[in-house]
């Protein structure tokens, strides 16, 4: 588990389990003059720990929420914090029975006058896909923070402690309301609609480099460069009472690309195909044909986004059937295309929406 930090004077209060809802810690003392945050911890590098202190790669997924919070006791000084496993997995395990049980929570969760925000605790290899996820799905200016860690929690110089403690101070800033789901790591803020994973090692991996970064943390307080504000054109739908969402496929683009992938995906059950284009989004002619063969017999709505890190997937399309991605990349327009497809707008109105992107 993490190494917990010293206690800061006699202000500092334990994190203990309470036998409150199954798996629920919080704090042992409630101070009425303090926001309550909630935690929901979905498990990843934040709630691994390795076989040694130097060791940063071949982690387990374990800690839970209660070894998370006593890692870092000053959360009870700048919140009343109560914490709830909701999984405990690495992110690449999370599914769409996750994300939606997530999402009822947080509704939940927000919904609540006494709760100031929301914290999700939550793997790096993903967690820009949860977090956009849930930038389309919660209706609320509550803040709603998802973190995470680049080291497990036994590391020397374990990033997760900080990381949490921050995003804890985030979600109960009065200054948080009404700038959508944020990405708070390694001192930054992102907004979840931008911001994506661009390393995979380094700690100061999640950022937008177009779009730029929402704040930065002084001295542990969240401070903004900018009002709140709203993506352009950003989408919004409920998922209330949803148990699946459609499948959707992601293929990679390459020379020689193999087109046979294209009808293995709409066979194995695929209800949208995003193509991670090369360059622009770009693909074979070759390739371009087979998808227009099978959009013919299928009718599914196929995106166009781009295998580069950055950049715009648009302009002429060769062929009607092509919807391309505007600034989202395969894995944030593949959640798109779910919550459209999960939604029923046609291909026209799946067009206009990523259009508008």
């Amino acid at each position: 588990m993490f190494l917990a930090t010293p206690l800061i004077g006699s202000l500092a209060l334990l994190c203990v389990s309470l036998p409150i809802a199954g798996a629920e810690q919080s704090c042992k003392s409630f101070h009425a003059g303090l926001p309550n945050v909630t935690i929901l911890a979905t498990g990843g590098t934040i709630a691994s720990r390795a076989s040694s202190n130097t060791q940063t790669t071949n982690y387990k997924v374990g800690v839970g929420i209660e070894a998370l919070l006593d890692a870092v006791p000053e959360i009870c000084n700048i919140s009343n914090v109560s914490g709830v496993q909701v999984s405990n997995v690495d992110s690449g395990s999370i599914n769409s029975t996750i994300l939606l049980d997530l999402t009822a929570r947080l509704t939940a969760e927000l919904a609540n006058p006494s709760v100031h925000g929301v914290v999700v605790t939550h793997g790096t290899d993903t967690l820009e896909e949860t977090a956009f996820f849930l930038d389309l799905v919660l209706n609320s200016t509550k803040p709603v923070v998802v973190t995470g860690a680049m080291r497990p929690s036994t590391a020397l110089s374990a990033d997760g402690p900080l990381n949490l403690y921050q995003a804890v101070k985030l979600a109960a800033s009065k200054t948080a309301f009404g700038r959508g789901v944020m990405v708070a790591l390694n001192d930054r803020i992102g907004s979840a609609y931008t911001s994506t994973k661009n390393h995979a090692n380094s700690l100061d991996t999640f950022h937008a480099t177009e779009q730029g970064q929402l704040g930065f943390f002084i001295d542990q307080v969240p401070k903004f460069y900018y009002s709140p504000s709203k993506p352009q054109n950003k989408p919004q739908f409920d998922v209330s009472g949803q148990k699946t969402l459609p499948h959707v496929d992601i293929l990679y683009g390459h020379q020689e690309s193999n087109s046979h992938l294209i009808q293995a995906s709409i066979k194995s059950g695929a209800k949208g195909i995003i193509f991670a284009g090369v360059g622009a989004g770009g693909w074979s002619i070759d390739g371009l044909k087979d998808a227009q063969r099978m959009y013919n017999v299928s009718g599914i709505p196929t995106v166009f986004s781009r295998r580069t890190n950055g950049g715009f997937a648009g302009g002429d399309s060769i062929y009607s059937f092509q919807m391309t991605s505007g600034f989202l990349n395969p894995q944030k327009a593949r959640i798109m295309l779910q919550l459209a497809l999960n939604a029923g707008h046609s291909n026209d109105e799946i067009r206009h929406i990523f259009n508008a992107q």
